[in-house]
């Protein structure tokens, strides 16, 4: 990671992002704890998340627009975008005001899904093929880091203060991330531009991904294990509350504990693609949920918590693997289309399970339920695994060094010649 740091354009980009990602972390948990406060409904709360979501079925059109204009410029626009759709929440006051934040998660919905495929882009961009893995790594570690605090901190600020502070906060990290970003200078690749009728194709992403073998799998692989990962975010109260005899608030303790995990799943991702490939990579992730669940079907504290590291690691894992396989293998003209679908169809199953997961728990025992999710992801990760040689491992990057240059001695003196009488 510290080679891909040497990159001063990368590191620019880092910066930026770091500013965004803040922005990110302390907004999503805040908007659903706004909507419980105003109106007293769990789910009402718990619909600002799918608001969120919805827009995922926009995912062709939005890859689209993302592979019809140059990458660097329409980052900046829609970060700024992205700060200019949260205003509206500062005019909320009252339970009556609570479609305006539903607007507005599912106009931020549109923008995290606009801004994912333009950043797969930029990186592919910046960034070596050798080097991918890294930048995906240290995005991910990051990002776990910041899920560490980011919601606890979004929850307190909201608590001391109000919705208007964070809205402000949140729009700030947006508009520094498109000003940072701005500094870049990257070589656009000639964009699109009039070739791409959208009648033709919206539908390149997902015929890509549909056509590439290792893609294939890997959403296959991954989409099958999605169909019951989403389980766990009802699971886990069930768990702590009739398993543990804990508070709900116990919860937070346990997603700090997945988090950790997540730091050192970021930390080792790109070793492990560079030793397994993306899709061995991948599949590694998934099945390391599977003795997760299965651990948590058990209710013992030590035991949770050894569970939720590994669960926390695996999701670095599956990122980090997804992504660079989806960069290494998609045309820089496509991949807008390529992000965005592969983005719906990860997230489409999820929102069904988590859904369905809230449904079932009320019906069958949480350890039942665990042990499903469990067999389910280990399953996933099999075939996955199975079909890990359709991607090779990441070369090792070669460190930039220095090469201090060496004058040449001088050239031995020639005699003049005398003229000729």
């Amino acid at each position: 990671m510290r080679t891909v740091l040497r990159r001063p354009e990368f590191r620019l980009l880092f910066g930026g992002l770091l500013a965004s990602m803040a922005a990110e972390s302390i907004l999503l948990l805040a908007l659903a704890i706004w909507v419980k406060d105003l109106t007293g409904s769990d789910g009402l709360a718990g619909a600002t998340i799918f608001a969120i979501i919805a827009p995922m079925v926009l995912a062709p059109l939005v890859g689209w627009a993302v592979d019809r204009y140059p990458r660097r410029p329409f980052f900046i626009v829609a970060n700024l975008a992205t700060a200019a759709l949260l205003t509206p929440l500062f005019t909320v006051s009252e339970s009556a005001d609570v479609r305006i934040i539903y607007v507005v998660a599912a106009l931020y919905g549109l923008s995290y899904l606009t801004l994912s495929a333009l950043l797969s882009g930029l990186i592919q961009q910046l960034v070596p093929v050798e080097l991918l893995a890294d930048a995906n790594g240290l995005l991910q570690t990051v990002r776990q880091g910041l899920r560490l605090i980011g919601p606890l901190a979004g929850a307190a600020l909201y608590a001391a203060v109000g919705g208007w502070l964070l809205t402000a906060l949140a729009m700030t990290g947006f508009v520094a991330a498109a000003a940072v970003v701005a500094l870049l200078r990257v070589p656009e690749t000639p964009s699109a531009g009039g070739e791409l009728r959208w009648s033709a194709e919206l539908g390149a992403g997902l015929r890509h991904l549909a056509g590439e073998p290792a893609l294939r799998r890997a959403l296959i692989g991954y989409g099958l294990g999605s169909l019951v990962m989403g389980f766990t975010e009802s699971l886990i109260f069930a768990y702590v509350d009739h398993g543990l005899r804990r508070d709900a608030a116990f919860v937070g303790v346990l997603v700090t504990v997945q988090g950790v995990g997540g730091l050192v799943g970021g930390l080792f991702s790109a070793a492990m693609v560079r030793r397994a490939g993306e899709v061995g990579t991948l599949a590694a992730g998934v099945t390391l949920f599977g003795p997760a669940a299965l651990a948590l079907a058990y209710p013992t504290l030590w035991l949770g918590c050894a569970a939720l590291l590994l669960a926390g690691a695996a999701l670095p894992l599956i990122t980090v693997g997804l992504n660079t396989l989806i960069q290494r293998r998609t045309p820089a003209g496509l991949l807008g289309r390529v992000a965005a679908a592969s983005e719906a169809l990860v997230s489409g199953p999820q929102a069904v399970s988590i859904g369905t997961g809230a449904l079932l728990v009320g019906v069958f025992d949480y350890r039942l339920l665990f042990a499903l999710v469990g067999l389910t992801t280990t399953a996933a990760g099999v075939f996955l695994w199975r079909g890990r040689r359709l991607s090779t491992p990441t070369p090792t990057p070669t460190p930039m060094v220095h090469i201090p240059l060496q004058r040449r001695p001088p050239a031995p003196a020639t005699p003049t010649p005398r003229p000729t009488p």
